[in-house]
């Protein structure tokens, strides 16, 4: 039996919750995939899933199984796209998802360098800032911004980005420009719709402030737009706001308070062995953003950048 390919089988079968798309997924037979996860449960001595005429799931041993099966997948990945980078030239497409503001700046600017490197690769980008389903999508990574990624999914730490709030100068002419956390109710605040509740940090204290103003939307770039326009004051991610920044376009404000990080994580499944060209792209830009990027913060209001090396 050949372990890997069996346990190939086996992993996109506890994926899909199927023996067909499974297979589809492979480009093997029903009854090969069929026959590798029997053979691996014999191996085992274990049944590793239930089967019915309706549906397939994990029984509790093959649950654990998922997992030590996953991380065994994922070290052949690494050693299999370090041996192509050592031999030969990488190739394949890559599909990535990523919040539309970080694909148009930072992901824009590694996928450039990527494929300037490697004219044998193609990347298709999905700008959204909503989750996408990896294994409907077929999506081979996923850039997430969160502090709690899917214990489902493997998740590979990147660097931590930083926020800040900003207007321009034409909107703090006009308005009185905020002071203190909760001057915000006061104020044309410019809400990405995931987001109406701004939590400020200044030393013990936490502040909630629920915004509200003539602008909601989903994307952040819109909301870019906007606060460039003298419509409000922004939540914005550091990355993106501070090149607006230094072109003296948008001004922070409340920078005397800190707003909480968050974790971005190169997000993917176990299937992603089957490209070492994913794992190499992973690699990289790992290797490309290893520092965080967040405003300092002073008690005089400024904001000025820095990086950290995390």
């Amino acid at each position: 039996m050949d372990r890997i390919t069996a346990i190939k089988s086996f992993v996109e079968v506890a994926h899909l919750s199927s023996f067909t798309k499974a297979a589809e997924k492979l480009g093997l037979s029903r009854l090969q995939v069929s026959r590798h996860v029997q053979e691996l449960e014999q191996w085992l001595k274990q049944r590793l899933l239930h089967r019915t005429t309706r549906k397939v799931s994990l029984t509790q041993q093959g649950d654990k199984a998922l997992i030590r099966f996953e991380r065994i997948l994922d070290e052949a990945s690494a050693l299999i796209a370090q041996s192509y980078q050592d031999k030969t030239e990488l190739a394949g497409t890559i599909r990535i998802t990523s919040p539309i503001g970080f694909s148009q700046t930072m992901l824009i600017e590694a996928v450039s360098q990527f494929i300037a490197q490697h004219k044998g690769v193609k990347i298709d980008i999905h700008a959204s800032d909503s989750f996408s389903n990896l294994v409907e999508e077929r999506i081979d990574i996923a850039l997430r911004y969160t502090n709690t990624p899917d214990e489902s999914l493997i998740a590979r730490p990147l660097m931590k980005i930083g926020a800040c709030l900003c207007a321009s100068p034409q909107y703090l002419t006009e308005q009185s420009e905020p002071m203190t956390p909760t001057d915000l109710l006061n104020h044309n605040c410019l809400v990405h719709l995931a987001n109406d509740t701004w939590q400020l940090v200044r030393g013990d204290e936490v502040h909630e402030v629920k915004v509200s103003g003539s602008l909601v939307c989903n994307d952040v770039t819109t909301i870019v737009a906007a606060a460039i326009n003298g419509s409000g004051v922004a939540l914005l991610p550091y990355d993106i706001a501070r090149k607006y920044i230094k072109e003296n376009v948008l001004v922070p404000v409340l920078g005397n308070y800190h707003i909480n990080s968050s974790q971005l994580w190169a997000v993917y499944l176990s299937r992603s062995y089957q490209l070492p060209v994913v794992r190499a792209f992973i690699d990289f830009i790992a290797d490309m953003w290893q520092d965080d990027i967040e405003p300092a913060t002073y008690t005089d209001g400024t904001a000025r950048t820095h990086s950290n090396s995390s």
